[in-house]
């Protein structure tokens, strides 16, 4: 079975239980409306990953609390791309690699989008260096290994939300990434997977970061 756009949550009324299902509504903005104390409601699905999400059912449930779209267990290693935004390498006056930069952020630094608090390392929040960076996650929907560029997007599932915490003063430091951006909770990513097949060309996308309600990062992904 294919979705659309899916999401992991806790049902109201049941919080010892995890489930993934669809929006009712297919234009809320799911994590907008959570974030409001808006009633969201999602028909649930028969599997119990977005990996596999298996048939879409009559069983409608209301969001009670949010969760990252993939458990720790599944992502593994979360691989990561750096100074791939050209905006964000001027702001930062670096130059574009000629072969992009590379990093992991370990299965730990995965965390639930909002309202899961990001805990801030005490070195990081003494030296007021904590930094976000809105980013565009990719999620591999199945196994793969040397695979052609032409056949890259065939393996995407489908895309969502992260914010890669960052300690900028250790990231600055080091000639690697790893440290800095490797905390635990340093991944908060959802709420909502989209489905590739609704996404032809993922570059045309416009990400922003907002804090407070104030946009703080705005830039095309190209």
């Amino acid at each position: 079975m294919s979705f659309e756009r899916v999401v992991r949550f806790v049902p109201r009324g049941d919080s010892s239980s995890s489930l993934i299902g669809q929006p009712v509504d297919p234009k809320v903005d799911v994590g907008k409306a959570v974030r409001n104390g808006e009633e969201v409601q999602v028909r649930v699905f028969t599997g119990t990953s977005v990996l596999d999400v298996g048939s879409l059912t009559d069983k409608v449930e209301t969001i009670d609390k949010i969760l990252s779209p993939l458990t720790a267990g599944e992502v593994g290693a979360i691989r990561c791309i750096g100074l791939n935004y050209a905006n964000h390498a001027k702001e930062a006056g670096m130059a574009l690699p000629d072969i992009p930069m590379m990093f992991m952020k370990p299965a730990t630094s995965l965390a639930d989008p909002w309202p899961a608090p990001t805990v801030i390392p005490k070195h990081t929040l003494a030296d007021d260096c904590a930094d976000y960076e809105s980013e565009l996650a990719i999620v591999i929907g199945k196994t793969c290994k040397n695979v052609s560029e032409a056949d890259a997007l065939s393996y995407v599932l489908g895309y969502t939300a992260a914010n890669d915490v960052s300690s900028r003063k250790a990231q600055l430091a080091q000639s690697q990434a790893s440290y800095s951006k490797g905390f635990d909770g340093s991944c908060p990513l959802g709420p909502v997977l989209v489905s590739a097949a609704l996404v032809p060309d993922p570059s045309q996308f416009t990400i922003r970061g907002l804090k407070n309600g104030e946009v703080q990062q705005s830039s095309p992904l190209k």
